[in-house]
């Protein structure tokens, strides 16, 4: 209907303009249309002020401009996005309009800082998505603006895409988490660690105990890098702890090194954003071959020796993720690749697509880094087939926002008791995702010094050591970084008693995805949470 009265507007526009002014005259402003329509005056007159000299009266033409002016010409800048400048805001959603405000400001903040192109943030608030919106640019030399539609890589997101996969076969009694993985993956050789046979687990391979390395091979240079972020995690002087406290610290990312994937939030904005760090400098980040399936991609790592002993102590690795998809399509009897996107259409995610090259995909962006000389400059192709499950994946932020609304679901299903006792199940029972998000002694997060790592997701326990200071909230989190993007995504579950009226999901859930590597976003997505669940909270007491 919209798109008739605009068509009417126009025609009608043409006619008036054309029976006002002479073939070939300049194009009238909407000005003095305007003025011309009121007063009747030759467009270009001035017009008399109301009072001074009586308007005539308009005729039927002089009707019909204000018409289309008032409405197709409002219809047409309402409705035409490509118009928008990327400095543009929508308005804010009701109810939540000053933590819109707070946030926005926030993002700009982050992504003016860190020379980010494009950033993407979706805010889901009991299970409604009440904020989405981009900034800058998807694609930089086309002037293609970001928008809540947006695709971009999300990096090691994708490892709790996988763990939903995980979780589902072994409800359905088809994964053993505890058998060794070469039980559903013969082809993987069994392993020895200082000449004693040990075994590997999907239990181990999802909280990243099982001993296999990340893209580093050479193990001294791991220890090392490890003492150092030993050290790094004690604060030696007060102005250093004061300024961990208010989250301008070190925020080591995920993998066992610090300062790697998405580096510090310090480091990402006062330092060369974009620029290659130590995990970026690794050859196996910027693989350009393709592989044909998971199994075959093992040939990357299953012949190396492990690290340490499987279970004895915590080592970020991607390619524990890679084995884990093998798990994953040997348990489940069809392709990894296949299984993963059944399951997103089974939970609505129809943007969420494998990262391929040769794929014609709307509305993904390019991927951006800064060159030595600090010029934006594209990313190098790469080809993420040897880590489908650990970081090959692209969505939006609005599919993230139901991916973390199906898991709080299954998490509080069991906490809510209705009357009519008409609640659907979850997509997992309750008791796995509590599994899922509980801390796995042994672990440590990289990107939260507050938490621990669980099964693909860091964790985050409600805790308050004294009276009226700091109170920690329960929540959970995963960030990623690949060749050109960074990402995280943050579930802030509202704490429900036993028996609660409110049907679930109850919480915040914050996702941010943008166009540059070594960006750390998870307490800019900590600090946006907040900022909703603060006004969630001021309403219900309202």
């Amino acid at each position: 209907m919209a798109g008739l009265w605009r068509a009417l507007g126009r025609a009608v526009l043409g006619r008036a303009v054309l029976g006002r002014t002479e073939l070939g005259r300049a194009a009238l402003s909407r000005a003095d249309l305007g003025r011309a329509v009121l007063g009747r005056a030759e467009p270009g007159q001035a017009v008399s002020r109301p009072g001074r000299v009586p308007a005539a009266r308009p005729g039927p033409w002089g009707w019909a401009l204000a018409l289309a002016l008032g409405v197709g010409v409002r219809w047409d800048a309402a409705g035409d996005e490509s118009q928008a400048g990327p400095d543009e805001q929508p308005p804010p959603p009701r109810g939540f309009g000053a933590a819109v405000r707070r946030s926005r400001d926030l993002l700009r903040r982050v992504k003016d800082e860190a020379g980010i192109p494009g950033i993407v943030v979706g805010v889901s608030v009991d299970g409604e998505e009440v904020w989405s919106e981009g900034l800058g640019y998807a694609d930089v030399e086309n002037r293609v603006l970001c928008k809540p539609e947006t695709i971009m890589r999300i990096a090691s997101i994708s490892k709790c895409l996988t763990m939903m996969a995980v979780a589902k076969l072994w409800e359905e009694g088809k994964l053993d988490l505890d058998a060794p993985v070469q039980k559903y993956v013969p082809e993987f050789p069994e392993k020895l660690y200082e000449g004693e046979k040990v075994t590997i687990t999907t239990r181990l391979l999802v909280s990243h105990l099982s001993g296999i390395r990340h893209y580093e091979k050479d193990i001294a240079k791991v220890k090392e890098e490890k003492e150092k972020a030993n050290r790094a995690l004690k604060p030696t002087k007060p102005h250093q702890d004061k300024e961990q406290k208010e989250g301008k610290g070190v925020e080591k990312t995920d993998s066992a090194k610090p300062r790697r994937e998405h580096d510090s939030e310090t480091k990402s904005r006062n330092s060369k954003p974009g620029r290659r760090d130590k995990e970026f400098e690794q050859e196996e980040y910027y693989l350009k071959e393709k592989f044909e399936s998971v199994i075959d991609s093992l040939k990357i790592f299953k012949n190396d020796p492990l690290f340490f002993k499987p279970g004895s102590q915590f080592l970020y690795s991607t390619y524990g993720f890679t084995l884990l998809s093998a798990v994953v399509e040997r348990a489940s009897g069809q392709k990894f690749t296949d299984y993963m996107l059944k399951m997103f259409r089974d939970l609505d995610m129809l943007s969420t697509v494998l990262d391929d090259n040769e794929a014609m995909i709307y509305n993904r962006a390019r991927c951006y880094v800064y060159n030595k000389k600090g010029r934006l400059v594209n990313a190098p192709y790469v080809d993420n087939s040897y880590k489908w499950a650990g970081g090959g994946f692209l969505s939006s932020v609005g599919d993230l926002l139901k991916f973390g609304n199906a898991l709080l679901y299954s998490y509080q299903a069991g906490q809510f008791k209705s009357s009519t006792g008409k609640l659907l199940p979850g997509y997992l029972k309750p008791g796995t995702v509590a599994m899922m998000w509980t801390p796995v002694p042994k672990t440590e997060v990289s990107w939260d010094r507050d938490g621990k790592y669980a099964m693909a997701w860091a964790v985050v326990e409600k805790k308050q050591e004294c009276g009226c200071c700091r109170q920690q909230r329960h929540y959970t989190s995963h960030t990623g970084g690949a060749v050109g993007a960074s990402s995280v995504l943050l579930i802030l579950p509202e704490e429900l008693r036993p028996g609660a009226g409110a049907a679930p999901p109850r919480g915040v859930i914050v996702t941010i995805v943008c166009n540059m590597q070594s960006v750390s976003l998870n307490s800019t997505a900590l600090k946006i949470a907040r900022e909703f669940d603060k006004e969630r909270q001021a309403q219900y007491t309202d």
